[in-house]
């Protein structure tokens, strides 16, 4: 990638946007750019190099491998996004692994060794406090699906889910959203933790309604306020 495209991509992410223009172009010079392809594996959390990621343009999802080798899809992260060895060792199980696989055609990361990005920080108080914000939300993001998980049942759960997508990723406003579909049932009951039979009978229950319509490419949102 052109420096020029590295340096606007740095100026304009929600987290670098506090460093000034000869921060960002100096900045340029650390991260590694790099693109994948649906399906591509971007990291292992066990990798031996730590790197701190964040997501350029494209939709990757994070699975979780537990010691039996059961895969559960953990969180869908889209542009901006951050992931990797960063921040929730202390939080996460040492008998679990993870990884991240592209989902959309074409992803593009930014990546940064960690003792590089951790001497930035140290060089940059507001960048500290800007970044120690950013996992703050993603904890709360966290925070609040542990809080579905036990509160909500798994209708409402599997509604919220669906709204949420169309929300972020969908064409339109409110009415006939159209979802390109990347996950698979079970990727979803992993998601709102269900399982695929149940999920599959909730998008029949939804369609049945009328609120939704869906293929294995895309979902279509009638009327994403009746999702409740």
């Amino acid at each position: 990638m052109q420096e020029e495209a590295k340096y606007w991509y740095l100026h304009d992410h929600q987290l670098f946007s506090v460093l000034t223009r000869e921060e960002n172009r100096a900045l340029c010079l650390i991260p590694n750019f790099k693109t994948v392809r649906k399906n591509e594996i971007v990291y292992f959390s066990h990798d031996d190099e730590q790197r701190l990621y964040t997501i350029k343009s494209g939709t990757l999802k994070i699975v979780r491998v537990d010691a039996d080798g059961n895969e559960t899809v953990k969180e869908v992260l889209r542009s901006g996004d951050l992931f990797g060895q960063y921040t929730f060792d202390e939080m996460e199980d040492e008998n679990q692994d993870e990884y991240a696989v592209a989902v959309s055609e074409k992803v593009v990361i930014c990546s940064f060794k960690m003792n590089d990005f951790e001497e930035i920080l140290n060089r940059n108080p507001q960048l500290a406090v800007r970044y120690t914000k950013l996992v703050g939300f993603r904890i709360k993001r966290i925070t609040n699906s542990y809080t579905n998980l036990m509160f909500k049942d798994v209708k409402t759960r599997f509604a919220l889910f669906l709204k949420d997508w169309a929300m972020k990723e969908g064409s339109g406003k409110e009415k006939d959203i159209i979802i390109k579909n990347y996950l698979t049932h079970n990727d979803i009951a992993g998601l709102i933790c269900s399982t695929r039979q149940t999920v599959t009978l909730l998008f029949n229950e939804l369609k049945n309604a009328g609120l939704i319509d869906y293929t294995r490419s895309e979902i279509i949102v009638h009327d994403v306020a009746k999702l409740r």
